[in-house]
């Protein structure tokens, strides 16, 4: 079963803040999905599972607080951090009231998002945040020291590498396409022309599997790359 440890939905219809705060929350290994208005925003709350959802309050077609009190009718709630330019006390206890986990105010500095989150997450889901290894095989990746090892020798990873290393071990067993691994790790919809998501598993193969016997990371031909130990 994938672990859903660190999985985040981002519901803001700014583009511009979008992309910047998606960007940031992937440079630091979480794995995030992004939603530009109201009605997308429900429809991933309603058919995913997340650790945390970070939505605006002001949003086309369904505002945040009907997208949480309507999750919250279907128990559909993951911890909830209202991020708007709403600043009014009248916004903040309704927000609270129906359920919302903290809030932060527009403009706000991305090191306390950050910071927020991490808290939310130790607070809300004290179990799985606890989580600090992931492995599979003889591949062990340190979610606190962003430090691989495999068969007890240390593997130096990129940020890059580190997050797309998670990503895939996260959701090991699972043929994640270039889609999907150029959306969660460059916020980018994906250009067949560009070869940016090969390059980026070719230098991650070289340090994982060049010296194993046993390959980890494999390609679907035609698809993309799935992470799994070799029966």
């Amino acid at each position: 079963m994938t672990s859903n440890a660190t999985k985040l939905l981002l519901v803001e219809d700014q583009e511009t803040a979008a992309t910047y705060i998606a960007k940031g929350l992937r440079e630091e290994g979480f794995v995030v999905d992004v939603a530009y208005n109201g009605p997308d925003g429900l429809h991933y709350l309603l058919t995913e599972e997340y650790s945390l959802a970070i939505l605006d309050i002001m949003l086309p077609g369904i505002d945040g607080l009907t997208i949480l009190e309507t999750a919250k009718k279907a128990d559909r709630t993951p911890a909830v951090l209202f991020l708007t330019a709403r600043d009014g006390v009248e916004d903040r206890v309704r927000g609270l009231e129906l359920g919302a986990d903290d809030y932060l105010v527009k403009p706000f500095a991305f090191a306390e998002l950050l910071a927020r989150i991490r808290a939310l997450l130790r607070r809300c889901s004290p179990i799985i945040s606890a989580e600090t290894d992931l492995t599979i095989g003889d591949l062990t990746l340190n979610l606190l020291t962003h430090q691989a090892t495999r068969a007890d020798k240390v593997i130096d990873l990129t940020p890059k590498e580190f997050a797309l290393l998670q990503l895939f071990m996260r959701r090991k067993g699972e043929v994640l396409t270039r889609t999907v691994l150029a959306e969660q790790l460059w916020g980018i919809n994906f250009d067949c022309d560009t070869n940016v998501v090969d390059v980026a598993v070719s230098r991650l193969r070289i340090k994982i599997d060049a010296d194993a016997t046993h390959k980890l990371i494999h390609t679907q031909r035609g698809v993309g790359y799935v992470l799994k130990a070799e029966e």
